[in-house]
This record gives structure tokens, sequence and C-alpha cells, in this order.
């Protein structure tokens, strides 16, 4: 698996919300499937390799919607791969790394045209001048 090293450094301004503003840009043009998500869990912005992955339509980062709106399909790890509970699908790193400031990784399985893949998720926090603005998380397929 490739290293991902991210460096955020200060800038000096008052704006939160500039920081997903900046990432914007360069999450669309990756070609590395990578999620950027706002302060309030909204798609912010995603690499067509993203979409692909996760079986998101092209504009799911203009509508302001949450991953856990039905935006994403996730389902637990046992044999039948039901829908993960609620309590569960809060905990997967993109929210997670929002949650807690923290970095984040794990696996999780999201159900794409009923084909259950198994993904791992490295999600950074993304901190704005006060407060974490937003998460930027890489995706890999297991």
């Amino acid at each position: 698996m490739p290293h991902i090293e991210l460096s955020l450094s200060a800038h000096d301004r008052n704006d939160d919300g500039a920081t997903c503003q900046e990432w914007a840009v360069p999450v669309r043009g990756s070609s590395d499937a990578c999620l950027l998500l706002d302060k309030d869990g909204r798609v912010y912005a995603t690499s067509p390799a993203c979409r692909a992955l996760l079986g998101l339509h092209e504009g799911v980062d203009t509508q302001g919607r949450s991953l856990l709106d039905g935006t994403l399909q996730l389902v637990n790890f046992a044999a039948s791969g039901g829908d993960l509970p609620p309590w569960e699908a809060e905990r997967i790193p993109p929210l997670q790394a929002l949650n807690t400031g923290a970095l984040a990784r794990g696996l999780l399985r999201v159900s794409v045209g009923g084909i259950s893949r198994t993904l791992d998720a490295v999600a950074a926090p993304l901190h704005g001048a006060t407060a974490v603005v937003g998460s930027l998380t890489f995706f890999r397929r297991c």
C-alpha cells in the first residue's frame, strides 16, 4: 500500500471555511480514491476514482448530502451483509476523524450495485484556524 503523508501548515486567517475550499480542487482532480467532508459530515468533494469505488454519482459533492443519509450504502461484515446500524455507521473513518480531530483508519464495507466491497480507509481531520473543519479520506479496495 502506498504511504501517504499529509502536512497541513497553519495560515494567518480567521476563516475556517477556507480549508475545505483549498482542498476541493486537488481532491476533484486526484487519481486516488479520495473524499472530502465538511465539518457537518456533508460530501464536499470527491475524486472520480472515489465515486467509482463507492458507487456515488457525478455531482454528489454539489448536493450538500451527508454520507449517512443514503448517499453511501454501508453494510456489515456478517455473511448476510445487512445494512450497518446507524450507531456503527457513525464510526467509519471519515466521520471518526471529524468527531475526534485525530487520524482514523479502518475497514468498511459498501454495497455497489448489490455487490459488497471491503475498503481500507485512512482519514485525516482538517483543522481550520479554530476548529476541525472537515476530513480527507483515502480509500483502497482490499
